[in-house]
């Protein structure tokens, strides 16, 4: 698996953006959103229970990212067919405000290394790689167990700070000063 320091590979993938057939397809890839922080995070299955769940919190969460010029895209290894009929049967992804990749040839869950070994979809994974598309978060949950997007908020908040942040840091709370 990919991890701190690494490059995040280079993607392009078809993405649903909107509810609308007409207009709810574009392509995503590493060049897109070019000198931002990016959110990328996977879930294992389309209509699935605990996956909509975390969906729609990063949904919640998007303009907190946005003010800090960050793009949060979220993946599976479903099609962009799967992940539109999705967004228009499932109340919380009806306004979903970020696209849903469709990475069905699991390229970038191969070269990520978060492919479930048993299962062959995405593990929970959530990268934030940085304006120069280094990775400098990771984390990766069972398949059965929900994340937390505040905590990936309040990890990408202490990382743009170039600081040392104790533990439980919150944005707006002084860092550690190493003694001179």
């Amino acid at each position: 698996m990919l991890t701190i320091g690494d490059a995040f590979p280079s993607f392009n993938l078809k993405a649903v953006v909107s509810t609308d057939i007409k207009n709810a397809f574009t392509d995503i890839s590493n060049a897109t959103d070019k000198g931002k922080w990016k959110v990328v995070f996977f879930w294992p299955k389309d209509f699935t229970f605990v996956c909509p769940t975390e969906i729609a919190a990063f949904g919640k969460l998007n303009g907190d990212f946005n003010d800090r010029d960050t793009v949060v895209y979220g993946v599976s290894t479903d099609s962009e067919f799967v992940h539109l009929a999705w967004r228009q049967n499932h109340a919380d992804l009806k306004a979903l405000p970020f696209p849903m990749l469709a990475d069905i040839k699991r390229e970038l869950s191969q070269a990520l290394g978060i492919l479930d070994k048993n299962e062959g979809v995405a593990l929970r994974a959530t990268f934030i790689v940085d304006p120069e598309g280094v990775i400098r978060f990771v984390s990766v949950n069972d398949l059965s167990v929900g994340r937390n997007p505040a905590e990936v908020l309040r990890v990408l908040d202490a990382l743009q700070t170039d600081e040392l942040c104790p533990c439980n840091w919150q944005k707006g709370e002084d860092v550690l000063k190493p003694a001179a």
